[in-house]
């Protein structure tokens, strides 16, 4: 029974896997489009073209058991949607792509947090609060050494900034994780769900982009292949698929096991960087990164009964 079993998890961490893999590169695709687009217009296009696609997907409106089950939509749009991308985007306009793919890797040790709030403290423990601070020493260094070399601003404080928006994003995507565990316990299919999530998140996005995005790009800009193919990338693949994906391992993995995957996001995220952008590598960065992945691991070691 237990051989059974066994191929059924493992599809379930490969999926979660696949998503991280694809989102570990998205950083890259974003970086590339900010040339041309603003951080809202980008986020706008983006999540208008997941939703087009998941409504192929499924045109049917989906039932709530509950009329209060909506509101776990609306925050987990107003979360994962609207205000992580959002801080994503605008902290890569301030610091590098690597930076900022290492910072949104601590979101895992924010998730257990908030699933302790919630009531299960099953990894709070010393260890825990041990890989905490070596994963934030780590993400410190990590900013040090993309400040040094940074060719965005002269200014420090910039990529400061553009580090603390970071941080920020990995704290509300935790929250996300949350929500989207309680939205899957509650019975509902996960692709329907996901487009009713993309939906709320829109309706934050659409009326602040259109009030702040700035000017639109001109057409031929918009319609060169560069341009449509990231925005393809990130609409199709990152978010309408991904999103699903990312469900779907949450639904059966739990939120806490299905973030540790987001420990290989700098990895991911750095040899994308300089293999296509051209992104600095130096000494900080490198011992940055080491420090955050050994930090997330510590922190989700159980302690010995």
């Amino acid at each position: 029974m237990n051989d059974q079993k066994r191929p059924v998890g493992m599809k379930y961490h490969l999926v979660a896997l696949f998503t991280i893999f694809v989102w570990g590169t998205t950083f890259v695709s974003t970086k590339v489009l900010l040339v041309n687009l603003s951080p809202l217009w980008i986020l706008l296009l983006r999540f208008v073209i997941g939703f087009i696609v998941l409504c192929a997907l499924r045109p049917h409106i989906l039932r709530l058991y509950e009329r209060k089950h909506e509101l776990l939509f609306v925050a987990a749009g107003a979360t994962g949607i609207a205000a992580y991308y959002l801080l994503e985007n605008v902290a890569l306009v301030f610091t590098t792509a690597t930076a900022v793919g290492v910072i949104v890797a601590a979101s895992p040790l924010f998730t257990a947090i908030a699933s302790a709030l919630l009531g299960d403290r099953s990894s709070l423990n010393a260890k825990f609060f041990a890989g905490f601070l070596l994963a934030m020493g780590g993400l410190v260094v990590v900013g040090i050494g993309a400040e040094s070399d940074s060719m965005i601003t002269s200014l420090g404080q910039a990529s400061l900034l553009g580090d603390l928006l970071a941080l920020l994003a990995a704290l509300v995507w935790a929250i996300y994780s949350v929500l989207v565990q309680k939205i899957a316990s509650l019975g509902y299919e996960t692709i329907s769900s996901t487009k009713r999530t993309f939906l709320w998140g829109l309706v934050f996005i659409v009326p602040i982009s259109f009030l702040f995005g700035g000017s639109f790009v001109s057409p031929e800009v918009l319609f060169r292949w560069d341009t449509m193919l990231n925005l393809l990338f990130l609409g199709v693949v990152a978010s309408a698929a991904c999103f699903v994906t990312w469900g779907i391992s949450v639904k059966h993995l739990g939120p806490t096991i299905s973030t540790t995957y987001i420990y290989l996001v700098p990895a991911i995220t750095t040899t994308a960087s300089i293999l296509l952008l051209g992104e600095p590598l130096n000494m900080y960065i490198v011992l940055g990164v080491f420090m955050t992945i050994a930090g997330l691991l510590l922190s989700q070691k159980r302690q010995q009964p």
